[in-house]
């Protein structure tokens, strides 16, 4: 995808949206605005397939939008990857801004949040064993998204809960393809050639402990990660030699 892409998707979604209001499968913002990027023409979106609805079906196989939880795409994934590449377009929140609405006055404020998600952070999403034990499969691909969004949260003034209506996209930040195990390697922080615990890892990515374990799974599912023993009652992890071959066998 293209900044291009990015730019004249944000105009098919406005139109879209101004013709079937929330959309036919009620989804979201970023949702929609990326479906457009990747495939400009409706007539591919929301196609039957094996059971399930693709959100794109075109000459390059599926395309699938998921902003989390990907691990419940997997019967999905089993469903297609059988008959044809699957590409995972995954979107995280670089930047974000707050807008929050006064539902009884009607004014807004908006601030820059604190959290910044990085490509790092796609690790954890995929450590659910559903999602992880498909990461080898030769038809899958991933695409990393990292966009600049604007939350629509409503709330009285300094209520401690608030509803959020939906994420709007307002600039597209690069994408990361993830085709082959290998790939993954640019998610993987700078660890130095010896063994590392999961707290020095979390502390090398800049996320908490939970995280960095999570994250261990799927690079181990990779073969870019092996286990490596114990430091006491922590366990020991390893970084793949880079010049390791892969086997990999090419879609058809």
């Amino acid at each position: 995808m293209t900044r291009e892409d990015f730019e004249a998707a944000l105009l098919l979604a406005g139109e879209g949206r101004c013709r079937e209001g929330i959309g036919r499968l009620g989804e979201k913002s970023v949702h929609a605005v990326l479906k457009y990027a990747y495939e400009p023409h409706p007539e591919n979106h929301e196609i039957p397939l094996g059971g399930y609805v693709a959100d794109i079906l075109g000459e390059d196989g599926v395309i699938e939008v998921q902003s989390r939880d990907l691990w419940k795409l997997a019967p999905k994934l089993r469903a297609f990857l059988p008959v044809c590449r699957v590409t995972v377009v995954c979107p995280l929140a670089a930047s974000e801004w707050i807008l929050r609405t006064d539902p009884d006055t009607g004014e807004t404020a908006r601030r820059k949040s604190p959290k910044r998600a990085r490509p790092f952070d796609i690790l954890p999403a995929l450590s659910p064993a559903p999602i992880r034990e498909l990461l080898l499969h030769p038809r899958l691909r991933l695409r990393v998204v990292m966009l600049e969004v604007e939350r629509q949260d409503i709330a009285k003034p300094g209520a401690r809960r608030r509803q959020r209506l939906d994420r709007w996209p307002l600039a597209f930040l690069g994408e990361i393809r993830l085709d082959r195990p290998e790939d993954y390697r640019v998610l993987v922080p700078e660890m130095g050639p010896g063994p590392f615990t999961a707290a020095e890892f979390g502390r090398a990515a800049g996320r908490p402990l939970a995280d960095a374990r999570a994250a261990l799974l799927p690079l181990i599912e990779l073969g870019l990660v092996s286990r490596a023993g114990k430091r006491g009652k922590y366990n020991l992890y390893i970084l793949s030699d880079p010049k390791e071959e892969f086997s990999w066998n090419a879609p058809c």
